[in-house]
């Protein structure tokens, strides 16, 4: 018994490693196998710890690198600043409807996440509901465009990850110790004083979760800039799948998907050192 019960914490944990071991380690290792793998389809790859794949990799693709992390970052700011409000507003002046709210925000998502970008790409059109509006009544010039442009990139991926940085947000709001701020209002502290030195900093492993939720998925994003960008706007996921599928060089693909991942990594062990949620609980401390 008292074997069993040293035992029990990692026999508990083992689904949960075998899931990791399965769905993360093995294709990890396949990916960077392949990444330093030489051949082609036809006769096959052969590993032969070809590193040059790498180096081309990030020399010949910087430009989408730049581009996917700037649309990222800039998704996942306004992506905050938009759902924050909501979320705040939901958790505490939500009342009982405070399910619906949250049923309304997810409803969109029970569509098909490329439908949802189709539907994107017939609203923004030239001569859509919005741009052939405006131009109708002569609010905007005939020549004006949103389409293929890095705004309608941009605003599809704030759009799809709306509900992805909400949900994290509400759920740490909605915890949060409503004595709290009545303490800070007892004290005189105006509503911005209790809002920044309350309820934000308590609030920051909800942006930290959204932080994850959105920068990761936004930066290895493809489907919106195919449906709703151009050329000019492509991003390293539109590189690595035209290179998966269509010219098939998969140890290229294979690299620049490590190469990204590694950059992703280092992108939130930065974030996490500067705005992590033990500064900021430091802070508020």
């Amino acid at each position: 018994m008292r074997l069993g019960g040293k035992l029990a914490p990692y026999l508990l944990s083992l689904p949960g490693w075998a899931y990791l071991l399965v769905f993360f380690l093995i294709p990890l290792v396949s990916m960077l196998g392949m990444a330093l793998a030489v051949g082609d389809p036809i006769s096959g790859f052969v590993i032969s710890f070809n590193f040059q794949e790498f180096v081309d990799a990030f020399n010949g693709y910087q430009a989408p690198f730049i581009r996917s992390f700037w649309y990222g970052t800039a998704s996942t700011i306004v992506t905050l600043l938009v759902s924050y409000p909501v979320a705040y507003w939901i958790a505490f002046y939500g009342g009982r409807h405070k399910s619906t709210y949250l049923f309304l925000i997810m409803l969109p998502f029970f569509v098909s996440f490329v439908i949802r970008v189709l539907a994107w790409e017939f609203i923004l059109s030239d001569q859509g509901v919005i741009l052939g509006t405006l131009k109708q009544f002569g609010i905007l010039p005939q020549s004006s465009r949103i389409l293929s442009t890095q705004w309608a990139v941009i605003g599809g991926l704030i759009y799809n990850s709306f509900a992805y940085y909400v949900l994290p947000l509400y759920v740490v709001l909605e915890k949060l110790d409503r004595r709290l701020v009545r303490a800070a209002n007892d004290l005189y502290a105006s509503p911005v004083t209790a809002f920044m030195k309350i309820i934000l900093p308590l609030s920051a492993p909800g942006i930290f979760a959204g932080f994850l939720l959105v920068f990761v998925t936004n930066v290895g994003d493809y489907v919106n800039a195919a449906l709703l960008g151009g050329p000019g706007t492509y991003m390293i996921g539109n590189i690595i799948q035209d290179s998966f599928f269509q010219s098939q060089d998969y140890p290229m693909a294979a690299a620049l998907s490590s190469i990204l991942m590694l950059m992703l990594m280092v992108a939130i062990l930065l974030y996490s050192k500067a705005f992590g949620t033990d500064t900021i609980q430091e802070y508020a401390a």
